[in-house]
C-alpha cells in the first residue's frame, strides 16, 4: 500500500537530523558516562613486544598499590577465558589459531592484552600496571607478507607450521559465469601488469572502545561502544558458556564505527571476565594510544594485477593475486574481507573471463578485519589504477577507455564475471553529470596548456567510476561464502493509544541518522507526523533481534523490515476502521494518512482513531486481536549495487612534492534517497576517508614489530584544513528488488575517492615518467617520484 496523496511526503525530504541536538551537545550516553555503584576499573598491561615467550609475570607489586582490588594474568583465567572467535571461515581448511583475550604463554604482537589490573579508581589501576613485572624472551618477529609464507620462514604460531592462514581461489571458468583468465592474457594483444600496496590503516573512531559489565542482576548488563550487540550478547553466550538470555548488551550513542567497532574485542571479554570473577560492576575504556595499538586494523594487502585488452581498449581478461595481511590471528570478519573485494574487481565493466586468488598471511601486528568499504575500496582502487594505465597504453582519454567497456543502462540487469546480478544503473549519466559540474573539457586544457609551458605545478585530473554490492546480505548467498550468519534484519511496530508510533530495528547506528531516516519512512507509510514516531535500537532487552549495522545495509535490509512491517500495521487497521466506518473491510483503502471508504473522499479514520479504538477494544468486531502492532523480518533476494563518478583534480608541485585537491566533483547514484541531507553527509564523510587513504594515513611497524605511528602525532589524520570542498549531485537509479528503491551510501565516498585522488596525481605526473607512487602520495614520496628515486 503506498499513500498517493496526502501531506507532503517525508521521505525525500532534507530533513534535519532529530538525533544531532543530543549528539552535538553531548547531553546523551556514551559507555564512558556509565557510572554504577561499586563499580571498580579496569587497566591493562600490554606486550611492548611483537612476538617473545613470557617467561614470568610477578603482579605482587601491582596488588600493593592503594586502591587495588585485583590483578591476574592470561595464565590465572586460561581455564575461563576462551578464545575469541572468528565468524568466517573462508575455507574448510582455514587455520585458525585459538586467541585467548589475555596472551598466557607468548605474545603475538605489540599491544597485545598481558595482564590486567581492577581497583577503585582508574588513576590506582594505571599506577598498578607499572608496578607488574614481566620476563620475556624474545622470538622471532614476521612482518613482510611476501617473506612470511616462504619456506624457510619464521612462524606467528609454531604448532600450525604455517603463516598461510587460507587461500581462497574464485575462477571464472570453473564457476561457469565466464572466459578462462590466463588463456585471455597468454593470447592477448596487450597485457599490463601493475602491483598495487594497500596500506595498514587504523580506523580512528571519535570514541574510544568502552565497556561496562555489571553482573549484580538477574542477567549481566553489558555497556559497549559496539555496532554489534545482537552478534556481541551471541558470541559473548558463546564464548563464556552464559545463556544467551542472561546476557543483555545496551549499545547507547556510539562515536563513530567505521567497521572498527564490528568486532567482538578482547577488552570485551576481559571486562566480563574480571565482572564475573569479583562479582561487581566493571568498567573499562581505552586510551587513544591504546586504541592505535590494539583496536584492530583495516586494508594491509599486495595486490598483483594483470590486465589483458585489445588494442581498441576492450578488456578481454583479468587476474588478481592477492596477499592479504591477516595479522597475528583471525578476526570476528577479518578472513572473508578480501572475499567481499574479489567480487568487486570487475567494477563496472564487462570483463568476460576472470580469476582472483587471495593468501591470508599471518605476521606479528595487529589483526587486520573490516574497515569502511571491506574489500570494496581495494578493489576498486586496483581496477581504476590499471584501467587509466590501459588508458595511458592506448593514448585514450581515461574516460573514454572506460566508455568502451561499462554496461550499459540498456543492459540491466546485468550478470557479471563473477556471477552477480547487479540490478540497475546508468554509469554514462552519472558519469555526463559529473563531467559537467567538473569542467572537464576546460581542465584538460589547463593543463595541457600548464605542460606546454613547464609549469613547476603540474595539473592533474583523477577518474573513478566504482559500483559497490550494499545490502549485505541474502543469506542463502552468505551461507555459500561460509559465513556464520544471515543477513536479515527486523522491524517492529509498536502503535501506541494515543497514535504515535515506536519503531524498534534491528539496526544499530553509530552516528549514520537512522532514529531520522526510519521517521520518514514510518510517517510516509501510515500517515503520522515526522515527530510522533521514535525510533528504539541498540538493547538487546527492547530490540531483542537483529543482525546490526556494517556494510551499509541498514537501510538497504532493515530499511524494508521497517516498510514491510508498517504494511501489516495498514492490514491490521483496515478492519478496525471498517468496523467504525460500517463497511466491508475488502471496501477500504489507506490513502494520504486516511482509512477510506473506496470512492469516498468523506469520513474517513486516521491509524490514531483505530488504535484508540483497539485500546479500548470496548467495540471490535469478532475475532480481532486488540493490537496493531507489527513486526516483520526481511532477508534480502539480492544486493544492491550503488555506483558513481567521482573526478578529482589536483596541482602537484614537482619541485616540493606537494599535492593540493584543486576540484573535487562527487555524482552517485545510492538509488532512492529518504533525506538528502544525511546522504550528502555520509559522502562527505567517505570522501574524507578515501583522500585520508590517498595522502595521509599509513599505520608504520619498524622492523622489530613496534607500531611506530602509535599516537596522532605520528598517524597523520587529515583535519578540515587538509581537505577541499566537495561537490555533491546525484542520478537515481531505484533498486527493482524492494519497494523503497534505496541502495545504501555509507561507503560510496571510501570507496570512489581513494583512485580519483592517485589517479589525478599520477595523471599530473605522466610526462615525468611517472606511473605510480605508493599510499600515502605524502609531499616526500611525490617528489623522490618526480627526481626518478623509488616512490
Amino acid at each position: 500500500m503506498t499513500i498517493t496523496e496526502g501531506p507532503a511526503l517525508e521521505v525525500g525530504s532534507a530533513r534535519r537530523r532529530k538525533e544531532d541536538a543530543r549528539l552535538i551537545t553531548g547531553r546523551t550516553t556514551w559507555t564512558e558516562n556509565v557510572t554504577l555503584p561499586g563499580m571498580l576499573h579496569l587497566a591493562i598491561l600490554r606486550s611492548p613486544m611483537a612476538h617473545a615467550r613470557i617467561t614470568a609475570i610477578d603482579v605482587a607489586p601491582a596488588l600493593a598499590v592503594k586502591g587495588v582490588v585485583d590483578v591476574f594474568s592470561g595464565r590465572d583465567v586460561a581455564d575461563v577465558q576462551g578464545s575469541l572467535p572468528c565468524a568466517w571461515p573462508v575455507t574448510e581448511d582455514m587455520v585458525r589459531p585459538d586467541r585467548p583475550p589475555i596472551a598466557v604463554d607468548e605474545v603475538r604482537f605489540m599491544g597485545e592484552a598481558v595482564a590486567v589490573v581492577a581497583a577503585r579508581s582508574r588513576a590506582a589501576a594505571l599506577d598498578a600496571i607499572a608496578a607488574i613485572e614481566v620476563d620475556y624472551e624474545s622470538l622471532p618477529t614476521v612482518l613482510d607478507l611476501e617473506a612470511a609464507i616462504a619456506d624457510d620462514a619464521d612462524l606467528v604460531h609454531a604448532d600450525k607450521g604455517t603463516n598461510k592462514g587460507y587461500t581462497w581461489v574464485f575462477d571464472s571458468a570453473a564457476a561457469g559465469t565466464g572466459g578462462d583468465a590466463a588463456a585471455a592474457i597468454d593470447g592477448a594483444e596487450l597485457v599490463i601488469r601493475r602491483r598495487y600496496v594497500q596500506q595498514r590503516l587504523i580506523p580512528a573512531f571519535m570514541e574510544p572502545r568502552s565497556v561496562v559489565v555489571d553482573p549484580t542482576g538477574d542477567v549481566y548488563s553489558i555497556w559497549s561502544a559496539t555496532q554489534i550487540p545482537h552478534i556481541l550478547r551471541f558470541l559473548l553466550s558463546v564464548v563464556t558458556g552464559t545463556p544467551e538470555h542472561k546476557v543483555r548488551v545496551i549499545a547507547p550513542d556510539v562515536g563513530g564505527g567505521f567497521g572498527g567497532k564490528l568486532q567482538v574485542t578482547p577488552e570485551e571479554l576481559i571486562t566480563f571476565i574480571a565482572a564475573r570473577r569479583l562479582g561487581k560492576p566493571v568498567k573499562f575504556t581505552e586510551s587513544r594510544s591504546e586504541s592505535l595499538v590494539s583496536a584492530h586494523h583495516g586494508r594491509d594487502m599486495i595486490q598483483d594485477v594483470e590486465l589483458a585488452a585489445r588494442r581498441d581498449g576492450t578488456v578481454v581478461g583479468l587476474r588478481v593475486k592477492l596477499l592479504a595481511n591477516m595479522g597475528a590471528y583471525m578476526g570476528l570478519v577479518g578472513p572473508g574481507v578480501p572475499i567481499l573485494g574479489a567480487f568487486m574487481y570487475n567494477a563496472i565493466y564487462k570483463f568476460p573471463a576472470y580469476r582472483f586468488e587471495c593468501v591470508g598471511v599471518f605476521t606479528n601486528t595487529v589483526i587486520t578485519d573490516a574497515y569502511r568499504g571491506a574489500g570494496r575500496p581495494e578493489a576498486t582502487y586496483a581496477i581504476e589504477r590499471i584501467m587509466d594505465e590501459l588508458a595511458d597504453e592506448l593514448g585514450l582519454d581515461p574516460l573514454e577507455v572506460r566508455r568502451r567497456n561499462w554496461i550499459n543502462a540498456d543492459e540491466f540487469p546485468f550478470t557479471t564475471v563473477c556471477g552477480l546480478q547487479y540490478d540497475s544503473g546508468d554509469y554514462a549519466k552519472a558519469t555526463d553529470r559529473a563531467m559537467e559540474l567538473f569542467g572537464y573539457d576546460e581542465l584538460r586544457q589547463e593543463q595541457q596548456a600548464r605542460r606546454d609551458t613547464g609549469d613547476s605545478v603540474q595539473l592533474g585530473i583523477g577518474v573513478s567510476t566504482y559500483t559497490e554490492m550494499c545490502g549485505l546480505a541474502p543469506s542463502r548467498v552468505l551461507g555459500s561464502l561460509r559465513y556464520g550468519a544471515g543477513g536479515w534484519e527486523t522491524a517492529s511496530i509498536r502503535v501506541l493509544p494515543t497514535g504515535r508510533v515506536e519503531v524498534v530495528t534491528g539496526t544499530s547506528p553509530h552516528g549514520q541518522g537512522h532514529e531520522t531516516a526510519w521517521s520518514q519512512i514510518v510517517a510516509d507509510q501510515l500517515g503520522v507526523a515526522f515527530d510522533d514516531v521514535e525510533v528504539l535500537h541498540g538493547d538487546t532487552r527492547t530490540s531483542y533481534k537483529g543482525l546490526d549495522t556494517y556494510g551499509s545495509r541498514s537501510l538497504a535490509v532493515g530499511g524494508i523490515a521497517l516498510y514491510n512491517a508498517c504494511q501489516k500495521v495498514i492490514e491490521k487497521a483496515k478492519p478496525v476502521a471498517a468496523h467504525m466506518l460500517e463497511c466491508d473491510p475488502a471496501d477500504i483503502e489507506f490513502t494520504g494518512g486516511q482509512f477510506r471508504v473506496r470512492g469516498n473522499p468523506d469520513g474517513g479514520r486516521t491509524l490514531a482513531d483505530c488504535s484508540l479504538a483497539v485500546f479500548a477494544a470496548h467495540d471490535l468486531p469478532d475475532g480481532i486481536e486488540p493490537t496493531l502492532d507489527a513486526d516483520a523480518v526481511y532477508d534480502p533476494v539480492n544486493f544492491s549495487f550503488p555506483h558513481g563518478t567521482h573526478l578529482c583534480a589536483t596541482e602537484v608541485d614537482t619541485e616540493t612534492g606537494r599535492v593540493t585537491i584543486r576540484k573535487y566533483v562527487a555524482v552517485d547514484d545510492v538509488g532512492r534517497v529518504i533525506n538528502p541531507l544525511i546522504v550528502e553527509g555520509q559522502v562527505h564523510g567517505g570522501v574524507a576517508q578515501g583522500i585520508a587513504q590517498a595522502l595521509f594515513e599509513e599505520a608504520v611497524y619498524d622492523s622489530d614489530g613496534n607500531l611506530m605511528t602509535g599516537t596522532f602525532v605520528d598517524y597523520t589524520l587529515p583535519t578540515a584544513a587538509d581537505l577541499p570542498s566537495i561537490v555533491t549531485d546525484r542520478t537515481e537509479s531505484p533498486a527493482p528488488d524492494h519497494p523503497l528503491g534505496t541502495k545504501g551510501v555509507g561507503e560510496a565516498g571510501t570507496i570512489a575517492s581513494t583512485p580519483a585522488v592517485v589517479n589525478a596525481i599520477v595523471d599530473a605526473l605522466r610526462p615525468l615518467g611517472v606511473h605510480d607512487i605508493a599510499m600515502p602520495c605524502t609531499p616526500e614520496r611525490v617528489w623522490r617520484a618526480v627526481q626518478g628515486g623509488a616512490a
